[in-house]
């Protein structure tokens, strides 16, 4: 008796196999020249008249041959799909987590399912935002945000003033010309706020996904590990649709 992991790894290639015959033989059937063919043989009038060589096609194509082709692969997969989902029904194995059981007996069917999830779930946390490592952040419950810590900048502010240039004397007027500087009016004060996440929280979350993905996967591979259930659903199911259509002569009604 196969255990279910093997089953699982033959699953894949059946269904590429059977994929591959359907779309050949379905072109294929469509095609009338390929299942159509004659015998022509010429007779002439006269015993001394011309004569002609015979003239032949052959049907390379018959229904019976593309069914049974068909019917040998899809019984194939069938009964190891069936074995599958039913020894699925008896796949079940604890997800333990730090020694302790974390999750009883759970079937095979979740834990795939929940270690997809968890995978999503870890590339979520991965992508998120992070506090900018160059401030130093707060928590501040009030909001809800991380808050730096409060920094102040000049505000400053273009203006103009005379300077002389030249003193005035008793035969020339004072020299003055306008110039522009800045000049503090008064000063900022910044605190950044952020719902960024804090490194260290990204990466106690990241950890603790993962060591409950590893688990899920070991319990995944207990269970797989399991003898399967073998079912043979394939030919009987066939047997009841193509009844009588593979034998010579008429269809059976």
């Amino acid at each position: 008796m196969p255990k279910l992991n093997a089953i699982l790894a033959v699953e894949k290639g059946r269904r590429t196999e059977l994929h591959t015959l359907i779309t050949s033989l379905h072109k294929s059937t469509q095609q009338p020249s390929l299942m159509t063919g004659h015998h022509k043989k010429f007779t002439p009038r006269r015993e001394d008249g011309e004569t002609f060589p015979d003239d032949s096609q052959v049907v390379q194509l018959t229904y019976e041959a593309a069914i049974k082709d068909i019917t040998g692969a899809l019984v194939s997969l069938l009964d190891t799909v069936a074995t599958k989902d039913w020894s699925n029904c008896e796949a079940r194995a604890d997800v333990v987590v730090d020694g302790k059981v974390f999750l009883p007996q759970v079937p095979v069917t979740f834990l795939l399912f929940l270690e997809k999830e968890l995978h999503d779930l870890q590339t979520f946390i991965e992508k998120m935002v992070e506090l900018d490592p160059a401030e130093r952040w707060s928590y501040d419950a009030g909001t809800g945000l991380h808050q730096s810590d409060p920094v102040q900048t000049q505000k400053t502010k273009k203006e103009q003033r005379p300077i002389v240039l030249y003193h005035a004397t008793e035969h020339h007027p004072a020299q003055t010309q306008l110039i522009t500087e800045d000049v503090v009016v008064g000063h900022w004060t910044t605190i950044k706020r952020s719902g960024a996440i804090p490194r260290p929280r990204k990466k106690a979350l990241l950890e603790r996904i993962t060591r409950l993905e590893e688990a899920v996967k070991f319990a995944r591979e207990r269970a797989n590990s399991i003898e399967a259930v073998e079912v043979t659903a394939g030919r009987r199911i066939l047997d009841f649709i193509f009844e009588g259509v593979q034998a010579e002569g008429p269809v059976k009604k």
